[in-house]
């Protein structure tokens, strides 16, 4: 029960945040899944847990920069995913 009421908390919170900051909450729940996967890749199998949230940040801002749709957003996603299964630590 508290995992759900925590997902529920979460997915509040997201679409809180987006809404203040002028982005659509649909686009965010699109691709909550896609980032959630990306920073558990870079944490675990990339440069290091701290790095997690700031490559989010960046795959965000490049998709900003570019005005990026859902399927270009998840193209940048690929794109640092591919870079983590080639890091070698």
């Amino acid at each position: 029960m508290a995992e759900k009421e925590s997902l529920h908390t979460t997915h509040a919170w997201l679409r809180d945040a987006a809404e203040e900051l002028g982005v659509d909450p649909q686009l965010v729940q699109a691709l909550v899944g896609d980032i959630l996967d990306l920073t558990a890749a870079v944490a675990h199998n990339g440069p290091s847990r701290p790095a997690a949230p700031t490559t989010a940040f960046i795959v965000g801002l490049a998709a900003g920069a570019k005005g990026a749709d859902i399927q270009e957003v998840r193209c940048l996603i690929e794109r640092v995913n591919t870079m983590v299964d080639n890091y070698k630590k």
